[in-house]
């Protein structure tokens, strides 16, 4: 027996059926698709379990019903604030710096900690403190550095104290710089 609608026209079972199908299945291979820009990667979870990283830039298909995370491989940069800190003489300087950073492992950075980019500034304007808090503005003792004086040296310092922070959240420093360096008004 054929059944009928409403109106009296003939519905054929299995063409419901295999419109829902067909359906389905468009839906599958749609959640599988994604996209993926140049300096771009998408990291990828199936139900919450990490399964990988795509770096291949272009139109890709993935496991379908994964949850895909944009992570930008990049260089960026940014500059601390200008903060005040004693140097190694107890002399108030406001010091800022400018960080170059990139993402190098994006499970890390997705996983380890909350807001990555936050983490960088965070941990950057911590070292900044630390590494001008351990050093004399001006008028170093003989073998020591200073801040005015040795500005690669402490620039170096710098940035491999950013680099030991910020290894935990699988990002790397490129460079760092001292982009201000002054006694405080209260000195100068």
């Amino acid at each position: 027996a054929i059944a009928a609608d409403s109106a009296g026209t003939p519905v054929n079972g299995w063409g419901v059926v295999g419109g829902v199908v067909s359906l389905l299945l468009g839906m599958l291979v749609v959640s599988s698709l994604t996209i993926v820009a140049p300096g771009d990667t998408k990291v990828t979870q199936f139900f919450g379990r990490y399964l990988g990283t795509v770096r291949k830039q272009g139109l890709l298909m993935t496991v379908p019903l994964t949850t895909k995370k944009k992570v930008s491989v990049k260089v960026r940069n940014f500059e601390t604030n200008e903060i005040k800190v004693n140097d190694a003489d107890g002399n108030p300087i406001t010091i800022a710096a400018i960080v170059v950073w990139q993402v190098a492992d994006t499970a890390k950075s997705v996983f380890a900690v909350e807001q990555y980019e936050d983490f960088v500034t965070v941990q950057a304007e911590s070292a900044l403190r630390h590494v001008a808090s351990s050093h004399p503005y001006d008028f170093a003792e003989p073998g020591e550095e200073s801040l005015r004086g040795s500005t690669d040296l402490v620039s170096r310092e710098l940035a491999e104290e950013v680099a030991a922070r910020i290894k935990i959240a699988g990002l790397e420093v490129v460079e760092t710089r001292i982009s201000s360096l002054a006694y405080a008004p209260e000195i100068a």
